[in-house]
């Protein structure tokens, strides 16, 4: 794929299981759910927010772990609990006046694909199930929960040639 494609993303679309965390989730004695985010990918969202691409959360579960890490990155646009995710990118593009190719999203799993097949780039995290990969315009080097995300938003921000003085502001 050509960074053209990537150079006109808008916004920037997440699954959370499988890919702002590895996977893995944790219940407590009392029943509470624990997940892991990894922030570096923090990071690279905040970044993106900076540079002024939005990003939001696509996924079908529920928790108040993610609600409360969404919270701390600033993130507004969560669409949780939700089964057919394809079917939610007409509201998304209503609600942010975005056509499709403006539209990246980071999948790792099947529930991921009817929203894959339907935005501007589609991307897989490294360990994402087989269909997800075969279907994807990207697949990242690294495995969801453990920077996936960040190497995305830095393609990203590359494609936009923002990457170089974001780094250089750093030094």
């Amino acid at each position: 794929m050509n960074d053209s494609k990537l150079e006109c993303i808008k916004l920037l679309l997440l699954d959370v299981d499988g890919v702002l965390t590895s996977g893995q989730i944790i219940y407590s004695g009392k029943n509470i759910e624990t997940k892991m985010f990894n922030v570096r990918d923090g990071l690279g969202i905040r970044l993106l927010q900076t540079a002024g691409i939005k990003v939001g959360i696509v996924t079908g579960r529920t928790s108040a772990a993610l609600l409360n890490r969404c919270n701390d990155l600033g993130i507004t646009m969560i669409y949780d609990g939700i089964k057919s995710k394809g079917e939610i990118l007409d509201s998304i593009l209503s609600a942010t006046h975005l056509q499709t190719q403006d539209v990246a999203f980071v999948g790792d799993d099947l529930p991921d694909l009817s929203l894959m097949k339907r935005v501007g780039v589609s991307i897989a995290v490294g360990d994402a199930h087989e269909a997800v990969k075969k279907n994807a315009d990207i697949i990242t080097h690294r495995n969801g929960g453990e920077g996936a995300v960040r190497e995305v938003c830095e393609m990203i921000l590359d494609a936009k040639n923002m990457l170089k003085k974001i780094i250089e502001t750093c030094l």
